[in-house]
């Protein structure tokens, strides 16, 4: 057993927190040997509840779990970390704006992005999960200009699990049969899940998604459709939002970026986009296909892009330039 580490989660009050924190606690993340801090951050009016949720990680009478930080200042929460995952964000209200979500969150990534920048190690990995997830990112980012761009990260491997599940359903193989799906830009409804390049073992034999399907009009279409919409689907049936499915992909996602992709394999992750070789505009926070060694990704390059797809990409990073204009002003005035 080595150091423990120092994990924040931040809106961890909330039902995504009460998903995720059991699994990080109990080694699904760091490894069975790894001990860690939970920092938990939240605002002022949920600390009852926090201690609750504290009351129920020392239930679970977990080896690993060093120590459980309740707070409500930042200060406390962003110290020394090695990685914080920010869940937390002004979620969107009915009759809101597009503009007002921004602007509310403008306000809170910018404070944390700043608080990362003067407490927690340069060497921290930050995901965001918070919605706009993308944009908030890259605010956290520019906020924190002492931690280098590569280490902030959105989730879109919620996305990318979708893909993989309902290509797994439509061929009656399990998730684990289907590889290299991928999630292009924003982690909202102009997203396009890309099957060109993903791989199914069908029956011992590996070949292409589109090959194995043959049923081009439902790949280009009720597919995409379904993994853009499937958020908005779970709330509809639910009357509450994604919080099993988002906990599970910030595991994978951020396991992947403690332990590195499986050799063969490329997953989706919201990064920054410069120096990228698909023609996406520099400084946008946008998904791509990603190798990870060593804890630090790669684009996957190379990948041919057919008109379609060029045309789906391209769409979303309009959104996403769109956003940030959006989000870049508040900031100057935040």
């Amino acid at each position: 057993m080595g150091e423990p580490i120092r994990v924040l989660v931040t809106g961890a009050a909330g039902q995504i927190a009460y998903s995720l924190l059991y699994s990080i606690a109990k080694g699904d993340v760091f490894g069975k040997e790894q001990p860690l801090v939970l920092v938990l951050l939240d605002i002022t009016p949920m600390m009852t509840v926090l201690e609750g949720v504290v009351m129920e990680l020392q239930d679970c009478a977990l080896p690993l779990l060093r120590e459980v930080i309740p707070t409500d200042k930042e200060e406390v929460a962003f110290k020394d970390l090695d990685i914080a995952i920010l869940v937390g964000s002004m979620p969107r209200r009915e009759g809101m704006e597009r503009k007002d979500l921004l602007k509310a969150n403008v306000k809170i990534f910018k404070s944390q992005g700043a608080a990362l920048d003067k407490y927690a190690k340069k060497t921290v990995k930050v995901v965001v999960v918070g919605n706009p997830a993308n944009t908030n990112c890259l605010i956290a980012s520019k906020s924190a200009p002492s931690i280098p761009k590569e280490n902030f990260s959105c989730l879109t491997r919620l996305d990318h699990n979708r893909a993989k599940s309902q290509i797994a359903l439509k061929l009656g193989v399990t998730a684990n049969d289907v590889k290299n799906v991928i999630i292009w830009g924003n982690h909202s409804s102009t997203q396009y899940p890309d099957v060109n390049h993903a791989k199914v073992n069908v029956k011992g034999k590996e070949v292409g998604v589109y090959e194995a399907i043959k049923d081009d009009s439902w790949l280009k279409g009720d597919f995409i459709l379904t993994v853009q919409q499937r958020g908005a689907a779970v709330i509809k049936a639910r009357k509450l939002s994604s919080a099993m499915s988002a906990a599970k992909a910030i595991c994978d996602h951020v396991r992947d970026i403690w332990f590195g992709t499986p050799a063969g394999e490329f997953v989706s992750m919201g990064v920054i986009s410069d120096g990228n070789s698909y023609g996406v505009p520099e400084d946008l926070l946008y998904s791509f296909p990603v190798v990870i060694k060593d804890k630090t990704w790669k684009f996957v390059e190379g990948l041919p892009i057919n008109d379609f797809s060029r045309e789906k990409m391209e769409l979303t990073a309009k959104e996403l330039a769109e956003e940030k204009e959006t989000a870049v002003e508040f900031l100057s005035s935040a």
